[in-house]
């Protein structure tokens, strides 16, 4: 994904350039280069997906691994899928948000190249082994959650569970555990918890991860949501010169 500047390579025989936004995919084994294609360089950052678990997050839904052609895109999905994946490079990725990056990005690469896909139904969704794993992540949402413990209570694969939990509950397996680590983030925070040991207590990684999660999803940070709901602890939070401001909220 090229962040900032223009960023040109030789790639298959054709010299090309990426622009803030625009996406690339190289294929391993294809010879290609890189370069500044103005004097004021470029930024960039980079996934790298091993094609066997490409393989493995499309099933039977591909009769081979996707070859994207054209190598400069603007697809919104693979968008999404990167953006996921290089989002916050200062902590590594949860094993569930890892699995969901993978998939993503390997049903996006089948998007792109409709050629590889296999043709057929898709498969009928499994209630019961979503809500056993709806059931696991409310019950577990504050330890570190495995794709192998889902695995273990559906009898499903990790991506035909997540492509399952999806197709039934809207949203993936990892973003129903963040929300409901969210939820128990909000009740601890309208108690008066600081912020730190909210974060602790809900199981996040520290209390920036919970920020950061907090205010992508509500669209303001902890700290400035209790003081505009009124939870305990918010006139100290509004009024200056009381109680004690987070640098982090």
């Amino acid at each position: 994904m090229t962040l900032a500047g223009v960023q040109g390579f030789r790639y298959r025989g054709a010299w090309t350039a990426s622009t803030p936004g625009r996406l690339m995919v190289l294929h391993p084994d294809e010879v290609h280069d890189g370069e500044a294609g103005t004097a004021g360089g470029f930024r960039y950052r980079m996934v790298y997906l091993a094609p066997h678990r490409v393989a493995a997050a499309l099933g039977a839904r591909a009769r081979g691994l996707p070859f994207v052609r054209v190598p400069v895109s603007g697809d919104p999905r693979l968008a999404l899928a990167v953006g996921a994946a290089v989002a916050d490079l200062d902590h590594p990725l949860e094993p569930l948000a890892r699995d969901q990056v993978v998939m993503t990005l390997a049903e996006a690469l089948l998007a792109l190249d409709p050629s590889a896909a296999r043709g057929g139904r898709t498969a009928p969704t499994c209630p019961r082994a979503v809500e056993q794993a709806r059931a696991f992540l409310e019950a577990h949402c504050t330890r570190r959650v495995d794709a192998t413990d889902l695995e273990a209570v559906t009898g499903l694969d990790r991506y035909t569970l997540a492509r399952q939990f999806r197709a039934r509950l809207g949203t993936s397996p990892y973003r129903y555990l963040t929300l409901r680590r969210l939820d128990r983030a909000r009740a601890a925070l309208w108690r008066g918890a600081p912020l730190a040991d909210a974060a602790c207590g809900a199981g996040f990684a520290d209390q920036s991860h919970m920020t950061r999660q907090f205010t992508r999803t509500y669209g303001l940070p902890p700290g400035r949501w209790r003081a505009l709901a009124g939870g305990a602890g918010a006139a100290d939070l509004s009024r200056p010169g009381r109680g004690r401001r987070s640098t982090t909220e």
